[in-house]
């Protein structure tokens, strides 16, 4: 039996982990029984002291913590569903690659919540389905399409966290290196999808993309 059970595990694709990763998110976010975020590397946070926060402060930097652990959210469910429908292993390769960074974000934000005595947005669920939903979508009009989609996508998250750096309370030295991390991961992110093949989106397009991201940044602040 035991046999068997290590025959299973090595036969296990890509494909298999993917639909895996897909079914503990989902159980996670619906409150099911699961492990929490895994973290492949530690938080840039790790080492510092908690800051001396006022209450309202510490409402506040938990807000954008939470808007922040939405966005990383929304990403897990984007790259799963175009890896899903890539058509190239290369293309499914670089967005699991990059997802898996998204899961070290999660994972800080996660925590970071928590310090910060904040509670992670009900509406993750909702935002997880319809991302994946969408990422899906844009595997299905081809790898060219699915990859500038990815660049278009975290420019508009590179330009949310450029702003929440600034927002931040100036003592909250933890939450501002957890998002400077994210900053770098995700503009690379950008890049290297462009340097795959990724097709350059128009203004009109990413002028949409910013409309449909502000709707999540302004609920997800207070929910």
């Amino acid at each position: 039996m035991a046999t068997k059970r290590r025959l299973e595990q090595r036969s296990l694709t890509g494909l298999d982990r993917l639909i895996s990763g897909v079914d503990e998110r989902l159980r996670q976010l619906t409150g099911q029984p699961s492990q929490s975020p895994a973290s492949s590397r530690p938080s840039p946070a790790l080492a510092h002291q908690e800051p001396a926060l006022s209450a309202r402060e510490r409402d506040h930097a938990g807000a954008l913590m939470r808007v922040n652990h939405t966005g990383e959210v929304c990403a897990q469910a984007l790259y799963q569903g175009q890896a899903l429908a890539a058509r190239s292993d290369a293309t499914r390769q670089s967005l699991l690659s990059a997802a898996q960074e998204e899961a070290d974000h999660l994972a800080w934000c996660e925590t970071r919540l928590q310090e910060l005595d904040a509670k992670p947005s009900r509406l993750n669920p909702l935002f997880y389905a319809a991302s994946f939903a969408l990422g899906a979508i844009t595997a299905v009009a081809g790898d060219k399409v699915s990859l500038g989609f990815v660049h278009a996508t975290e420019e508009r998250v590179a330009g949310h966290l450029r702003a929440h750096l600034k927002s931040l309370p100036g003592e909250d030295r933890k939450s501002q290196l957890i998002l400077q991390q994210m900053l770098a991961d995700e503009e690379r992110h950008g890049e290297e999808a462009l340097a795959l093949g990724g097709q350059e989106f128009t203004r009109p397009i990413k002028d949409v993309m910013t409309l449909a991201s502000q709707v999540m940044t302004r609920t997800t602040y207070w929910i």
